[in-house]
């Protein structure tokens, strides 16, 4: 019998890039006119993977978010990896923002991406382990098939396919 080739489905992001995007983020606050003196402000925490934006005003916090986006952007850092909570009113009258990193794949949509390979109708095995898929088979082919079908599907955050041995 043929050793079973397999690879990994993760969604991880690389949390140096986001925290350079956080400082760019900073810089680029402190600098634009219409941001300077409105006193909003953004903080990271790098060990929740949690942004935080407080800002006088809903619009302002956008901007801010917007910023942000577009820094991870050019640090190839997929949007779909950052999920912004709805706008809290806080002290003071301002606006807090909260972002959440996401790292490692939950549970629901797990369960969704087993159940879409396994409608692919190949033959492969799909293993749900704690915050990634392992998807092994026989046929490297088949288990080309289910990268490209993978790429093609929108899970609300992005997935990257690593140890294919």
């Amino acid at each position: 019998m043929a050793k079973d080739s397999s690879f990994d489905v993760v969604s991880q992001v690389d949390l140096q890039e986001v925290d350079n995007a956080y400082q760019q983020t900073v810089r680029e606050i402190s600098q634009r006119y219409d941001l300077k003196d409105s006193g909003s402000s953004i903080e990271f925490s790098r060990s929740d993977g949690v942004f935080t934006v407080l800002a006088p005003a809903d619009f302002v916090a956008k901007q801010i978010a917007d910023v942000l986006n577009s820094k991870l952007i050019k640090r190839g850092i997929d949007i779909k990896a950052l999920s912004w909570d709805a706008p809290q009113a806080a002290s003071g009258g301002k606006v807090r923002v909260v972002g959440h990193v996401v790292q490692g794949i939950d549970q629901p949509t797990a369960k969704k991406i087993n159940k879409d390979v396994k409608d692919l109708k190949l033959k492969v095995k799909v293993t749900i382990e704690s915050d990634k898929l392992r998807v092994a088979s026989a046929s490297k082919d088949a288990l080309q098939e289910v990268i490209q079908f993978l790429h093609g599907q929108d899970y609300g955050q992005p997935l990257q396919f690593t140890n294919y041995r």
